[in-house]
């Protein structure tokens, strides 16, 4: 998983200019109207009511603002959006060129996204972990990079924090009757929270030495911290009794989600069954090469025996860096995609918002950023209080295929090499905007594509062992596949409860797809689940890989002996982060179907 807020903006305050007439335009009155527009929308709407977006993006003129998390603010932004559609919609998409056509459709179809958020699904009247960790990112941001000196920085992490007390006063205003699991997740994320403002951030700026500014900071974070006592209490005995709500989409929204997020307007009976047809293609790959690994035992059994095959927990991060020059080698040696960079990331473990929902991601700098230009790849590290039973759950998720797999995924050449790219994309739209079925779903696809072009492949007199290695590792990426294959299953019953006699898909039941059909422990399952309520569409990820993979197969078809697997990846890059439709046009220059 990538850290990108590409999609999910909330909250603030603008002042918005006059429409600018658009009837009748010249194309070059379109195309000049269009620029000027969206330059407009990203100060006005998506950086002045995600002020914290524009700090990650590398915009330091917000680093002392806050969201505006008050009903009132949030009616602010659906105007502001509103607005801004209806500008947008003027500009005559056929006096654009086609990329820009596509640019205007991709800023829309954003503009549209948060709409259905803040008007239909109404998440800040209904998940109290938006407050909680929603401020602790705010804070994270500042003292990740040092893309200034501490002093300053601390100066804009006090301006940020004298805002926070108050973004939970108008919590216990906006939230209404939030579903059980959300506030469950609230409370099970809040001690990491304050134990991140009680010892990291201090640590963050030791090296700081403005008395006024270190005297300022020790006021603003004691009270930051008091407030999330008190909001963790307030949750515990006065919220959770009352969080009777659902979670669901229902079947219109989540659609719709989908087609303003990923361009995707395949009927969801159709997708579900796309999504167990790849489910069982991974089953059947997985029971064959298990059975190559040992004829005696299930495939169950073989699962059972990888999971035990992984580093100490103290080892996991050095196991990771271990990986890195021999993807790097493997990839400039086959010609698999060009590498931008020879600068590899810097593994550190998961920020403690982030550790309850997520195993490992890839947290690039802003694409704005010129100063701090280090990406970070986290990882989850058990927690010092679980039990051996859940430190041993926990650490099957890295295994030797799925350490590989990982790798693959958030570095080389998955999500770390798709940033190294960003300076190449064509637009400022495709920077900011991104399709996740394109981030994820390019990051899932090299874990297969590289298995596929030899990567960990036994060599010529290969012994047993290294072929049983080679094995277990094309075992633990199979493993993963199916793991985002139980994530497209869920993702669509549990909202929709399609295929269901009742039309419901209890969250037990979802736990136990995980574990029974995505081959994941328990504890692994009930995590992914509890993500599948609060990220309804994640299952953009096997969706992303399947529409790559046609895009990949139809390009072959059409280019024939042509056809080159690096060129390819290479003008796959220079798209950006837009949905695979747009790609898909511009590189078949056709409107032939996705999947």
């Amino acid at each position: 998983m990538v850290i990108r807020p590409l999609l999910t903006c909330l909250l603030g305050f603008a002042m918005l200019t006059p429409a600018a007439p658009a009837q009748r335009l010249s194309a070059d009155g379109a195309m000049q109207t269009f620029h000027f527009v969206s330059e407009q929308y990203f100060s006005d709407v998506l950086f002045h009511f995600s002020p914290t977006y524009g700090t990650q993006s590398g915009l330091h003129q917000y680093d002392t603002q806050l969201e505006d998390y008050s009903a009132a603010g949030v009616q602010k932004q659906i105007a502001a959006l509103h607005a801004y559609e209806k500008k947008i919609e003027e500009i005559p998409a056929d006096g654009l060129d086609a990329p820009i056509a596509a640019d205007r459709q991709i800023l829309l179809n954003s503009i549209r996204s948060q709409l259905l958020s803040l008007e239909v699904i109404r998440n800040w009247e209904k998940n109290p972990d938006l407050y909680s960790s929603g401020v602790t990112n705010s804070i994270f941001v500042l003292m990740e990079r040092p893309f200034a000196p501490p002093n300053a920085r601390l100066r804009s992490v006090v301006e940020r924090e004298k805002q926070i007390p108050q973004v939970f006063v108008e919590a216990r205003k906006n939230l209404k009757n939030p579903p059980h699991i959300f506030t469950e997740i609230a409370l099970e994320q809040i001690d990491g929270l304050i134990s991140f403002f009680e010892k990291d951030v201090p640590a963050a700026f030791v090296d700081a030495d403005d008395a006024q500014a270190k005297a300022d900071f020790a006021r603003t974070n004691a009270a930051v911290i008091q407030s999330l006592k008190e909001y963790a209490a307030w949750m515990k005995s006065d919220l959770l009794p009352r969080s009777n709500g659902d979670y669901r989409l229902g079947a219109d929204t989540f659609a719709k989600k989908l087609a303003y997020d990923e361009m995707v307007d395949i009927p969801l009976d159709r997708l579900l069954q796309i999504a167990m047809n790849d489910l069982h293609r991974n089953q059947a790959e997985f029971a064959r090469i298990a059975k190559q690994v040992d004829p005696t035992k299930t495939p169950q059994q073989v699962l059972a025996e990888l999971a035990t095959i992984h580093p100490a927990p103290d080892k996991l991060l050095s196991s990771f860096q271990g990986t890195f020059d021999s993807l790097i080698s493997f990839i400039r040696a086959h010609k698999i995609i060009t590498i931008p960079s020879d600068v590899q990331p810097t593994l550190e473990e998961t920020p403690p918002f982030m550790r309850a929902t997520t195993f490992a991601s890839m947290d690039p700098p802003g694409p704005f950023e010129t100063r701090s230009t280090k990406a970070y790849f986290n990882v989850t590290l058990p927690e010092k209080d679980w039990t051996s039973a859940h430190v041993a759950e926990h650490m099957a998720s890295f295994n030797v295929g799925t350490i590989i797999s990982t790798s693959v995924h958030e570095a080389y050449p998955g999500h770390y090499v798709q940033f190294l790219w960003q300076n190449q994309f064509p637009s400022k739209i495709r920077k900011l905007i991104g399709a996740n079925s394109n981030i994820e779903g390019w990051a899932h696809y090299t874990e297969e594509m590289m298995l596929e072009e030899g990567y960990a492949a036994p060599p010529p007199n290969a012994t047993p062992e290294q072929v049983r290695e080679s094995r277990l590792i094309h075992l633990g990426q199979l493993q993963d596949a199916l793991l985002r294959d139980a994530r497209f299953v869920n993702a669509i019953k549990l909202h929709t409860g399609l295929g269901e006699p009742d039309g419901k898909w209890t969250i037990d039941q979802a736990v136990d797809f995980f574990v029974k059909e995505g081959y994941q422990s328990r504890s692994v399952g009930l995590v992914e689940t509890k993500r599948g309520t609060v990220d309804a569409t994640y299952l953009y990820y096997t969706l992303g890989k399947l529409e790559i993979m046609k895009l990949r197969d139809d390009l072959k078809k059409k280019q024939g002996a042509a056809f080159n697997l690096e060129t390819f990846h290479d003008n796959f890059m220079r798209q950006g982060f837009a949905p695979i439709k747009v790609i898909r046009k511009a590189m078949l220059h056709d409107d032939s179907p996705v999947l």
